[in-house]
Formats: C-alpha cells, structure tokens, sequence
C-alpha cells in the first residue's frame, strides 16, 4: 500500500471500478490464468489497465541461474497492510574505542588485516563483557582514517551509531586490498574461503559472544550475501546494500558487452586504496612488500589483464563460464537460512538483481526489501530517508540486528515484507511480496506507425532504421547510473530526461493513458531486426512522457544480436508470456547474423515501479547502443560498425514489449 494521500488513494479505486465495469466483457477481475492479450478487445489501439486477479503460484515463474531451471513461483500474502516505525531507542554506550589494526592469519599464512571497535564510556575505555559483533568485509582499505565520515559506513568504517547500541564491528579487509596481505582476485575461490575464516576468528576473541550479523554496502554486501550462504552458525542475520547478484549479467558484460564506464573505475579505486597503507610508514618491513605486492597484482594479475581481456574479446572473460559463477553469490543465496534485509536502488549497478536477491531468500528464511529511487552512491547513504516513513537506514539495519542478533523482540518481523520507490507516484509503496501478487504480464506490439498497441501488427506494415554506432546514450540517467551515481551531481538535464538521449533512436508511444497504469517487475522488448553488417547491439529504454513532452527515464536493456540466443528452461514467465529471459552467453550460444537476415532479438530490460499517470503516455525506445553501459568486445565491435539496424513490426516480425502489469489499486 502507499504511504501518501488516502484520497488520492480512494480516487483510484473509484477509476478502476468503472474501468472495470466499462471493460466487463474483457473478463476484468477474472482469474482464468489466460494472458493479458487475450482478455483485451480486439479492436484496442490502447494499454488497458490490468484489473486485480487473484494470486497464484501457477501465474508465473522464477528465473533461473546457471545450475538450477526455473521453478514455478510462491507468492508471500501474509504481513499485508505492514506499516513502518522508526526504531531508535536510546544508545546503551557513551562512546566508542577503536583497537590498533591486527591481522588473521589464513590457513595458507596470509594475513588480514582487521579493524576492532568496541563500545565504551565517555572516555574511550572500552566497555567490559562480550558483545554481538557486526562483520563488515571490505576492499576499500578499512583503516584508512577519513572513511569515519558519513561515506565511512558504505567504505567499511564501524558505524558509531551501532557500536554504542551494544556491537562490537570487525572491518576486514579482503586479500590483496587495503593493509591485507595477498593477491586480490574479486570474490574469488580463496577469498570466499578467507569468509569462514574470518568468522572464526571472531568468535573466539573475548569480546564476542558469538553471535555475529553481517553487514555491507557494494562490494561488502557482496562478501555479506556469500558469507551468509557458507551457514556458518555463528551468523545470525545479514544486511546487504546494493549486492551483485550476477557478476556477468548484472553489470561487466549486460547483454554481451563490457562496461567501459564503472568496472576500470572500480579497479582503480580498489588499486589506489590498497596502495594507501598506513603501515608503509609505520611498519615498513610489512608495509612496503604489502603495496608491492598489491601493485604487481594490479598489473599482472588482476586488474588490467582482467580489462584487457574483456575489451579484446577472450573466451575466458567475455562469455559466460566458471569465473563468472564463481562471482555470483544468486548462484547460492538460495542457499542462505538467516534473516536478510535487502537494500537496492531502481537505478543502482545492480538493479537487476537485487530483487531477484530477496526471491531466492524470502522461501528459506526471514526477508525483507527495501528499493529506493538511487544509484548506487544514493543507495549506500540512504538518501533522502526518512520519508514516507521509511526510517534511515542504520535504524532499520539496528532494528533488524537487534531482533535476529540479539534476539530481541523489536517488530522486525512485522516491517513491510517489500517497500519500493515508485516512480511517477513520487513515494514508496509496500506489499506482500516481489514479484507483486497481483502482477499480470501485458504485451504491447511495436507498429510501423510507431505507435504502441495491444492489437499485433498487420502484415506489410512499415519498418523503421536506426545508424549502428556506439555512442547513443553518452548524457542519460545511465551515465548517472553506470558511473555509480557520480555524475548525477551535476547539474545535467539528460541525465533526468531521454529526450537526446533518444534523438537516434526510433521511439515507439501509446496514446495518452485512460487511467493510471501501474509496471512493477522485470520487462522482456522482443526486438525483430536485420542489419547491414555481421553483428548488431539492440539497446531499450523505457519512459514515461507526460503532456509536456518531459521523458521521464524509467529503465532500459541492450542485448548483443549474436549473442540472442535464450534457455528457455532457466527464463522468467508470466501468465504464459515470457518476460524475462535467460541467455546462456557462451561460446556455444553465439548465433551468426547474416547481413538483411531478420532475427528476434530478445532483450532484458531491468526491473522496475512506476506509475504512468492518466494522460501520460508509455514510450519503448530501440536503438543500437547505450555507451555507458555498455560496448562491445573488440571483435563484436568491428563487426558491428558501419552498419544500419532495421527494426521490423509486420504480422510476420511482430516487435513487442512484454510488461509486469499491478492494479493502480494496489498503490
């Protein structure tokens, strides 16, 4: 339910009682499990609002992972009408004490480095007893002294906030970064191992009592999802913000093609911080031969082959296989039996999966999500909370800790199971449960005349071309999003409205809406294309365009023609309609395109809320690139210049957009 004007709420449900009167013969409210096409009138030129359905496991499916199929779907119906509190007692210690930084010694002798902060009174003397401990694992160089700002907590600094409501916080610093010992290799085998480890460790200092919750933004909610899926029984809760759920798919190759603008940021922000240790002057003798080996990994290793190889197309790396998995935790988090809060953002670096993150916990144990309207700095600082009464965020991860850490009965269990930023509503709404029960796939087809209909097209219909190059989408929200949020400091109008950033592109609309539509999920554009060279991007975006013509971005896709291949067994459907698909994006998958041959290409479009308001109308934009998210490897690239994209909609090329349709009512 939405936290916001109860009027406003009761208008709604007043306009879809008498759409759903006015469209009674379309079987409106009916329950007969057909899809959404079906039950539209054949003569519609318009997107009906989908009206409420009672939910059923059968209506749709999971979306499966390199192991396992997809599975038939449990939609969660309890906890329904959930409202938030905020959570803030009194903090229980005046102050903090921060130890000296020591090290866990690996079972291979490679040291960690480890931060300890414990409670304390007034003067910094650290509290007696034991204490429930927060474990943060991070690649950001914990000890470095300036991350105690407020971007400290999302680096890996102790949260004071936490530590003085009665936690001790350890700070790790993964292999090969910051003060730690060791080659990096992200989320590898032997850093994963470390995890355990590390836990142990801290159950058996004397300020612990063993009972540990697991917390992190970014790269330390990652350590924190597959920490949680090792079921140590020392861990109790976790609370990941903005986690990966897909190394591959997620973000360093979404649909087949490397991302130029975050991932050699990313390295070098990890490789600059490693080489900023404090133990260089106070400790030479484990310092120096610490960064030197932090920098010869960075160059030899790591961090540049690693680049290199995606940008020149290796095997290895620039298709799907074992390195990727490894760095997958959506791989196990089915896996994860202790309570989990979810933090993501619509428009974070991993906005694709951290719904999917809750999905694959909330049958196995305790799970709530919480998706803000933020990239992923946002995202990590909480920003703009509390709102709607959604408190911030260390009062929820408190809440949340005290009830499955400390084992106290604070209303954790009683919070809202789902809580998203609704776009175009402009405030957070709850529900029972991601995907939403009552969501109903809806497929609009893209028309010659350019227009988006429910009616499939007529044969001989027109089709429309767009120039194949790579730099469509260079000032859009996702140069905002794929550089982490960064540039969304500045004052740039493209990065709010796609109107250039769509200049190239063919823009397919609807008619003004006859009353609100509600999209809350993942969304499938199954794009019929030829092209004049060997290989094409195909590139989706997603707006809402009011009266005004403002274009508001909502989200978006790319996909790699050659690489359109789709297992059908691991995709996503909806009441008979995929929406979202699963492409393998292995050697084995590549599918030639040859020049004038008309291919379907289909292409996952990250999931979303939002509301398209009565008179505003759905916009699907198709093009053939978004350079910030996305370029293809050097082979695909050549093969794709120089070429013109033919996007077809005729009977026997039917385009469509395949989208997760909720009752306005709902809100």
């Amino acid at each position: 339910m939405q936290m916001g004007n109860p009027r406003v709420r009761r208008s709604r449900m007043l306009m879809s009682a008498l759409l759903c009167a006015a469209l009674s013969l379309s079987g409106c409210g009916g329950g007969d499990g057909s899809t959404v096409a079906n039950s539209i009138p054949a003569d519609s030129n318009t997107m009906q609002p989908t009206q409420p359905v009672q939910p059923a496991a059968v209506n749709w499916t999971t979306l499966g992972t390199r192991a396992t199929p997809a599975q038939p779907g449990t939609s969660i119906k309890s906890n329904a009408g959930a409202k938030w509190v905020d959570y803030n007692p009194p903090v229980l210690y005046a102050g903090v004490a921060r130890q000296a930084m020591q090290y866990i010694t690996m079972p291979d002798g490679t040291k960690l480095a480890a931060y300890v902060t414990l409670p304390a009174d007034a003067s910094g003397n650290a509290a007696a007893g034991t204490f429930p401990t927060v474990l943060v694992q991070t690649s950001y160089n914990g000890g470095n002294a300036q991350y105690e700002a407020s971007i400290g907590a999302a680096l890996g600094a102790a949260d004071p906030y936490i530590v003085q409501h009665g936690y001790a916080t350890v700070v790790v610093d993964v292999r090969g970064t910051g003060q730690s010992q060791g080659t990096w290799d992200a989320f590898g085998a032997d850093e994963q191992s470390d995890y355990g480890h590390v836990v142990d460790w801290v159950t058996q200092q004397s300020w612990s009592n063993g009972a540990i919750g697991l917390y992190g933004v970014s790269y330390l909610g990652i350590t924190t999802v597959i920490t949680a899926a090792q079921n140590h029984p020392a861990v109790k809760a976790a609370f990941p913000i903005v986690p990966i759920g897909d190394g591959y798919r997620d973000i360093v190759f979404t649909g087949g093609q490397t991302n130029l603008t975050f991932i050699p940021a990313w390295f070098g922000l990890v490789s600059v911080l490693s080489l900023t240790d404090p133990t260089l002057v106070t400790d030479p003798t484990i310092g120096l031969p610490a960064v030197l080996q932090h920098l010869v990994s960075a160059v030899t290793t790591f961090q540049l082959p690693t680049m290199l190889q995606a940008l020149l197309g290796t095997t290895a790396t620039a298709y799907d296989g074992a390195f990727w998995a490894t760095r997958s935790p959506l791989e196990n988090d089915g896996k994860i039996k202790v309570p989990t809060f979810v933090v993501g953002g619509l428009h974070d670096l991993f906005q694709r999966s951290e719904p999917l993150t809750y999905e694959s916990i909330k049958t196995q144990a305790p799970a709530k999500l919480l998706i803000g309207p933020w990239t992923h700095l946002q995202a990590a600082l909480g920003s703009g909370l509390p709102v709607d009464g959604v408190p911030p965020l260390n009062h929820i991860q408190l809440q949340w800790f005290d009830q499955y850490v400390k084992g106290m009965n604070v209303g954790a269990d009683a919070l809202p199971n789902v809580t998203q930023y609704v776009t175009g509503l402009g405030h957070y709404a709850t529900a029972t449960d991601w995907p939403h029960p009552q969501v109903q796939a809806q497929q609009l087809f893209l028309r010659g005349d350019k227009s988006l209909s429910a009616t499939a097209p007529a044969a001989n219909e027109a089709s429309n071309m767009v120039a194949q190059q790579p730099l469509n989408g260079a000032c859009s929200i996702s140069l905002s999003q794929w550089t982490a949020g960064l540039t969304g400091f500045l004052p740039l109008p493209c990065q709010t409205d796609d109107t250039i950033a769509e200049a190239a592109d063919v823009k397919f609309e609807t008619p003004p809406m006859p009353a609100d539509v509600y999209l809350n999920g993942p969304i499938e554009a199954d794009v019929w294309i030829s092209t004049t060279a060997l290989d094409a991007g195909v590139s989706v975006r997603i707006d809402d365009v009011d009266a005004a013509g403002n274009v508001t971005p909502l989200t978006d896709g790319l996909q790699t023609a050659s690489l359109r291949a789709v297992d059908a067994s691991r995709s996503r459907t909806m009441n008979g309609l995929m929406i979202q698909p699963w492409h393998p994006f292995t050697p084995s998958s590549v599918q030639a395109l040859m020049p004038g041959q008309a291919v379907m290409v289909p292409v996952e479009v990250f999931p979303t809320s939002a509301l398209i308001a009565k008179g505003h109308k759905l916009r699907v934009a198709v093009g053939a690139s978004n350079l910030p998210q996305g370029v293809p490897p050097l082979p695909t690239l050549l093969n794709s210049l120089v070429g013109v994209l033919t996007i077809y909609s005729d009977a026997a090329h039917p385009s469509k957009v395949v989208l997760p349709v909720v009752p306005a009512t709902a809100l």
